[in-house]
């Protein structure tokens, strides 16, 4: 029997999340919006992904609620902010099980500086750090050759979800 590509007939709501976000790029798309990608052509060379594939995923964000198209800008919806927690979770999880060099990124909290942990909370605070307070930092896993325009700009300390202008 050929394995399906749904999840229909699953009365669960983790199968239901799975249709929107649980397709291979979504989650980078997503990713990269957190950070403040905002064009298609951005998406496109820091994913390096095929251009059929990025308007098909995109489209399917738009449909779902999780991105807004505001002229040529794609932006995260309150739907799609709600996804930072599992995409920092994630990069965590890879940080700790799979990276031989440590975290790409590196997230602070601007209020006081400190790096927020595996939950998004701040030591010093003691309180989970929303996006509009956190800026991004390289770490020592990133690639320094990477040259696309979103690399070049998140080479330094970035503001979440503060538009990449390059």
């Amino acid at each position: 029997m050929a394995l399906g590509k749904d999840y229909v007939k699953q009365d669960c709501s983790l199968a239901r999340a799975l249709e929107v976000v649980g397709e291979r790029w979504t989650l980078l798309i997503v990713r990269d919006a957190l950070y403040g990608v905002r064009r298609f052509g951005h998406f496109q060379a820091h994913l390096d992904i095929p251009r059929a594939v990025l308007s098909a995923r995109l489209q399917a964000l738009l449909d779902a609620g999780v991105l807004a198209k505001e002229g040529q800008d794609y932006l995260l919806t309150p739907t799609g902010r709600e996804l930072w927690p599992v995409v920092h979770t994630l990069a965590r999880w890879g940080d700790r099980n799979f990276s031989d060099r440590g975290a790409c990124r590196l997230f602070v909290h601007i209020g006081c500086g400190e790096r927020i942990d595996t939950g998004g909370a701040c030591p010093a605070c003691g309180r989970v750090v929303p996006l509009e307070e956190l800026e991004m930092h390289p770490g020592p896993g990133l690639d320094p050759t990477r040259d696309d325009p979103v690399s070049v700009a998140l080479r330094g300390p970035h503001r979440l979800l503060e538009p990449i202008l390059a």
